[in-house]
C-alpha cells in the first residue's frame, strides 16, 4: 500500500501538481527570462562600447590627450563641422610657397622650443646660445624688451628666429601672452631661459636625452659653482653626478635632509633657466598670473605642475651645466638713474624733479608681487573645497620628525 502511494506522489511531482503547478509555471518562463537577460546584456555592451568610442574621439580632438568639453551646439563653433576645427597652432615659420610634393602634409622638423627675452647689450652671449640650439633643430623665439630688432639682422640665423617686440616687459609677461599651450602644443620641451647664461658646457640634445630618460617633467641645467649669481644651493652643479633631485644643507636657516619633501630642498628649479614638458607647461601657464609680471613665487609652486611626485619629477641636470653671469639689463645699470614724469613720480615716490633707482624700484615691485601671489594662493586654497594638497601629508611627517628631534635634544 505504501509503495502505491509513493508512486502516485512521484507521478504528481513529475507533472508539477505537488505544488499546485507553480514549478511548471516557472519552467515555462525560464526561456523568456534568458532572452530578457541576453537583451539587457547586449544593451549594456553597446552602451559601454559607444562611450568608449566617444572617449577615443574626444582624445583625438583634445589638447595633449586631455578631453575637451564640446557643448551640444558647439557653442560659438556650431556653424562649423567638427572635422574642420583646428584648435591649436605653432611657432613654425612657413614659406610663401612650396613644391607640390610637400603641400599635402605639414612636416614639423623642430620638436623643442627655446624662448629668451633679449636686449641688444647681450647680443654676443645670445648669439652663442642660439647657435647651439639651432644645431639641434630647436625653434627659436626672441622677446625684445628693448625694442631693438634691427641690431640683430646681421646675424646669419636671425631670419630663422621669431622676433617679438614689447618695450620693458619681462620674460613672464611675454610667456603668458605668446606661449599659450595651444600655440606650443607641438613641442616636447619648452626652454624658457634668461639671456645671461653661458652655454660652453651645455649640449641641448644630451640634456633632452637625460630628462626624457629620467622622467623629469620640470628641470634646469645646473649652475657652474663659479657663476656670478647663485641663489639656491640645489641649483649648484654636483661634479660627480649626471643629475640630482635634492640637496642636503645643515647650515643657515634652511635645513635640508632626506625627510625634506619640498622647495628649496627638493622639487625645485629656479626661474632663470627652467625647462618644461608639454604637460608641465600646460599647468605652469595657468599658474602664471597675468598681472604679476616678475613671476616671484611661481618657482616655489612649480612642483604642483610636475604631473606627479615633485621629488621625482623635478630635477637639476649636472652633466650639462651653464654659467649664470647675473647681468641685469632690463632696467639695468645702463639705465640706473632715470628722470620720470610727474604722473610716474606720484605713483613711485614723492613728487619732485629727482631721478629714481630703476633696479631698486623693480625689486620693490617684485617683492610686492610676491606677497600678492602668496595671498592669492592661500585664498584659492580656502575657496576651493574640493582641492586636496598632494604634499600636505609630507609636511605633517616633517613636523612630526622635527618635534621628535626637539624632544630628544631637551632630554639630553
Amino acid at each position: 500500500m505504501t509503495s502505491i502511494k509513493s508512486l502516485r506522489w512521484l507521478m504528481r511531482k513529475k507533472s508539477g501538481l505537488s505544488d499546485g503547478g507553480k514549478s511548471s509555471f516557472k519552467m515555462k518562463h525560464l526561456p523568456f527570462l534568458a532572452v530578457l537577460c541576453t537583451i539587457m546584456l547586449f544593451i549594456v555592451y553597446r552602451t559601454t562600447k559607444y562611450q568608449y568610442h566617444q572617449e577615443e574621439i574626444d582624445k583625438k580632438w583634445s589638447f595633449w590627450g586631455q578631453p575637451k568639453v564640446y557643448p551640444s551646439t558647439y557653442g560659438k563653433l556650431k556653424g562649423l563641422p567638427r572635422g574642420i576645427i583646428h584648435d591649436n597652432s605653432d611657432l613654425e615659420l612657413r614659406p610663401l610657397w612650396s613644391r607640390s610634393s610637400s603641400r599635402s602634409k605639414a612636416v614639423y622638423s623642430n620638436s623643442n622650443l627655446l624662448a629668451v627675452p633679449v636686449g641688444i647689450k647681450q647680443k654676443q652671449n645670445v648669439d652663442a646660445m642660439v647657435q647651439k640650439f639651432l644645431q639641434e633643430n630647436f625653434t627659436i623665439i626672441l622677446f625684445h624688451y628693448d625694442g631693438n630688432v634691427d641690431g640683430w639682422w646681421n646675424l646669419d640665423w636671425s631670419s630663422k628666429a621669431i622676433h617679438i617686440i614689447a618695450r620693458n616687459q619681462t620674460k613672464w609677461w611675454f610667456a603668458k601672452r605668446f606661449l599659450h599651450p595651444d600655440i606650443v602644443s607641438i613641442y616636447d620641451y619648452i626652454f624658457l631661459w634668461d639671456e645671461d647664461l653661458g652655454v660652453e658646457h651645455f649640449s641641448p640634445s644630451r640634456y633632452v636625452e637625460i630628462i626624457k630618460r629620467e622622467g623629469l617633467e620640470i628641470s634646469q641645467p645646473a649652475l657652474d659653482p663659479n657663476s656670478t649669481e647663485i641663489h639656491h644651493r640645489i641649483t649648484i652643479r654636483a661634479r660627480t653626478k649626471k643629475f640630482h633631485r635634492r640637496v642636503y644643507e645643515r647650515r643657515g636657516s634652511t635645513r635640508c635632509s632626506d625627510l625634506s619633501e619640498g622647495p628649496p630642498c627638493t622639487g625645485f628649479v629656479e626661474g632663470m633657466a627652467p625647462v618644461f614638458s608639454q604637460s608641465a607647461w600646460y599647468c605652469t601657464w595657468h599658474l602664471i598670473q597675468n598681472d604679476l609680471v616678475h613671476g616671484w613665487g611661481v618657482d616655489m609652486k612649480l612642483g604642483y605642475c610636475a604631473q606627479g611626485d615633485r621629488t621625482k619629477k623635478v630635477g637639476v641636470v649636472d652633466s650639462e651645466y651653464v654659467f649664470h653671469k647675473g647681468i641685469q639689463t632690463l632696467g639695468g645699470s645702463g639705465h640706473r638713474m632715470t628722470k620720470v614724469s610727474k604722473l610716474q613720480r606720484t605713483t613711485m615716490q614723492k613728487q619732485g624733479g629727482v631721478g629714481i633707482d630703476v633696479r631698486t624700484e623693480i625689486r620693490r615691485q617684485s617683492t610686492w608681487e610676491f606677497e600678492i601671489f602668496k595671498e592669492r594662493w592661500n585664498k584659492a586654497i580656502g575657496a576651493d573645497k574640493n582641492w586636496v594638497d598632494p604634499f600636505k601629508s609630507d609636511q605633517r611627517r616633517i613636523r612630526k620628525w622635527r618635534d621628535t628631534q626637539r624632544l630628544a635634544k631637551n632630554n639630553i
